[in-house]
């Protein structure tokens, strides 16, 4: 990626004398930013753009070419690519639109192959361009005036990106790069995260991402740049609406967004709601200095907005400071009497600059105070006209050894001063929840740079070989899911503890297995009709004895040809009832976005109704596992309450991490699910009640 970031020469294919033209705009801009290369403007009607000499063709040029941005109509970008491959290009950045966003899939694809034919990799197409900091290179189409700083914007958006430009000067962010994607035929994020990834002047890489492509490499480098990097991730599509705009604006898949979400916080990423919150993120992130440690201390001026600040700590994970005798030591000098040491530490409305001050650099002066929120209420007493020097003061002392933010409120005078000292860099809000939001963000993304990279684990044992053997019988009768009998020998295979169970043929065979088995047991049609048995009233539970067997034989058989009068019904699966315990669902599947993937929630007929569920790429450790596990709301239920016991959540941690395995080893398989998983006390394990798994078959009935 290097010579895309610090070009030798760039040729602008397509540069126009007409400032209405976007190949016109492209030389201006590189004209202005002072790009330290050469400027190679492309018209076959020659002349001068800005001083720059035209050449008529590439083949003119003498000197190296590492980039060439392509702004012609769609129909020439192909003849441009052959003349680029001719003349030793490394890089193009397609500007033009016109391909698979519209559904011209195979004209994108031969772009790419003719291209990676002469040993180019491409930037695009439907992109505003690229721009690098460290040679002064502007080509894109954008506003200009782009500031140099230490945020990196890689963008799939073209005109949010091209939005973003104006948003960073008004904002004052300085960027060390901004890269637009578009379409990724080619170059994604992924390529552009290991280069930025090194590159010195970049501390904060800020992604807008509408789809992903290639989830499995995109997971596997953000794991490694979160480490070194903060990394922050504005991602659309949330609704089902809005994933079907994002599809036709860039021909991606948006994806799961509860499959998105889960994996970015498993890498370490940082989920921004909204441009002006990852804005706010960024910003901060790439100026404040790394904490020590977890503790916070709030000063402020107002009991009421202390309070919002210690709510919004809470909701941000801004862990608050808690030593009382430190505390009141700490803040003695500049207490009044009925004020409090309490953090939040209160100096009441009458508290001047200088007992500001003195309250913040006690906090800077402990060591074990390890951040600072100062907030301020505007009150008669207090002179704002000093206060924004005093701000400018504080923040000085703080900036290289500290994490400070401000948050003001007040009127104009005090707006004025927000903005004025916004500015300046200085991280000073209007409102509270913002301020402490982007003290969390850091605080997040400190804690994922700190932390100790995972000693390798020795994946589960599994027998794969007779799991395939499995979905090749099951693929050879047409199938792409598998009957219980099926599914309860990948369950053995995997080392997942069933109940037992028996196939009874007809009526007297059920009577008998479950004379056998010892009741009470649970009775389960078996058909390749009917997947989801639950919906088609194809199960009944607690069967207790011979004439409740026969009853219920019957009447599964009656819902079951309401539900599929077509249905073929092969028998019905005998099961032992299992005594009770916390009902969870274990899950995996081949994801869109990001290929295999983990799920862990709470189980039972209702998963579907309250969606307590979290998911992982997989494969996931042992590690991994318990955290999913823990992250889910119904979590305190494995923990024990009102007096029951904690449950056997490693035993729940080794079947995610088996599920996560087989569904990473075996690709075929498309769907894997035991639902429920009963959970029993500490040491008891867990039990399967019931496995569903879905493939794809494969001719000739191959599986593998």
């Amino acid at each position: 990626m290097s010579p895309l970031f610090n070009p030798r020469g760039v040729a602008v294919v397509g540069a126009s004398a007409n400032p209405g033209k976007i190949g016109y705009r492209i030389v201006e801009n590189m004209v202005k930013s002072g790009f330290t290369g050469q400027i190679y403007p492309i018209n076959p009607k020659g002349g001068e753009i800005l001083g720059c000499k035209v050449y008529s063709s590439l083949a003119a040029v003498e000197g190296a070419i590492d980039v060439a941005v392509l702004s012609v109509p769609a129909d020439h970008v192909l003849a441009a690519v052959a003349e680029c491959g001719a003349k030793g290009v490394g890089h193009l950045v397609v500007v033009t639109s016109g391909f698979s966003e519209i559904g011209h899939i195979a004209k994108e694809k031969e772009l790419v192959q003719l291209a990676h034919a002469h040993g180019m990799r491409v930037l695009g197409p439907n992109i505003f361009g690229i721009y690098s900091a460290s040679c002064r290179l502007d080509a894109t189409f954008g506003p200009g005036g782009i500031l140099p700083g230490h945020v990196a914007i890689v963008t799939q958006s073209g005109a949010l990106g091209i939005a973003m430009i104006g948003k960073t000067a008004a904002e004052s962010l300085g960027l060390s790069a901004l890269i637009s994607v578009g379409n990724k035929s080619d170059i994604d994020e992924a390529d552009l995260l290991a280069y930025l990834a090194d590159d010195p002047e970049t501390r904060v890489i800020l992604l807008y991402i509408e789809g992903v492509k290639n989830g499995e490499r995109l997971v596997e480098t953000l794991r490694c740049v979160t480490r070194r990097k903060h990394v922050v991730v504005i991602k659309s599509g949330r609704s089902a609406r809005g994933a079907m705009a994002a599809a036709s604006h860039t021909g991606s898949l948006a994806g799961a967004d509860d499959v998105f979400d889960d994996v970015m916080r498993q890498c370490g990423v940082l989920r921004a709601e909204s441009v002006q919150e990852a804005f706010h993120w960024v910003r901060f992130l790439a100026t404040a200095p790394l904490p020590s440690g977890e503790d916070a201390v709030i000063v402020t001026n107002g009991g009421g907005i202390g309070v919002l600040a210690t709510d919004a700590c809470e909701k941000f994970g801004v862990r608050l400071y808690d030593n009382q005798p430190a505390l009141a030591n700490a803040f003695a000098d500049v207490m009044p009497e009925f004020g409090s040491s309490k953090n939040p530490v209160d100096l009441t409305g009458q508290a001047s600059g200088a007992d500001y001050a003195r309250s913040l650099d006690a906090v800077l002066e402990r060591s074990d105070m390890h951040a600072a929120v100062a907030l301020y209420c505007e009150t008669a007493l207090f002179d704002t006209a000093q206060f924004a020097n005093l701000l400018r003061e504080v923040y000085a002392r703080f900036s290289r050894t500290k994490p400070v933010v401000f948050a003001l409120f007040g009127g104009e005078r005090i707006e004025a001063m927000i903005r004025e000292l916004r500015s300046e860099g200085i991280p000073v809000f209007g409102d509270v929840y913002e301020a402490i939001s982007v003290l969390g963000s850091l605080y997040r993304s400190w804690r994922r740079l700190s932390e100790t990279a995972e000693e390798p684990e020795a994946p589960p044992e599994i027998d794969v070989a007779r799991v395939r053997g499995v979905l090749r019988r099951a693929s050879a009768g047409g199938r792409g899911f598998l009957l219980a009998h099926e599914a309860a020998e990948v369950a053995e295979a995997l080392g997942l503890k069933m109940p037992r169970s028996i196939l009874a043929r007809d009526l007297d065979g059920a009577v008998q297995a479950a004379e056998l088995i010892g009741y009470p047991v649970v009775m389960k049609v078996v058909s390749k009709d009917i997947v989801h048995k639950s919906d088609a009233g194809g199960v009944a539970l607690d069967l207790d004895n011979r004439e409740e067997v026969v009853d219920a034989y019957q009447a599964i058989l009656r819902s079951c040809f309401r539900h599929k009068p077509d249905a073929v019904i092969e028998g019905m699966e005998v099961v032992e009832m299992v005594r009770a315990g916390i009902e969870t669902i274990v899950g995996a599947r081949q994801d869109p976005s990001f290929g295999p993937v983990a799920m862990f929630g709470l189980g039972g007929i209702y998963v579907e109704v309250m969606k307590d569920v979290s998911f992982r790429a997989a494969p996931v450790t042992g590690r991994v596992a318990r955290e999913m596990i823990g992250s889910i709301r119904s979590y305190p239920l494995l923990l024990g309450v009102r007096g029951e016991s904690r449950k056997d959540i490693g035993a729940a941690a080794d079947v995610v991490t088996r599920l996560g395995t087989l569904i990473a080893e075996c690709r075929e398989i498309t769907d894997i699910e035991v639902n429920p998983l009963v959970v029993y006390d500490y040491g008891e394990g867990v039990k399967a009640v019931d496995v569903r798994i879905l493939f794809q078959p494969t001719q000739g009935g191959d599986a593998a």
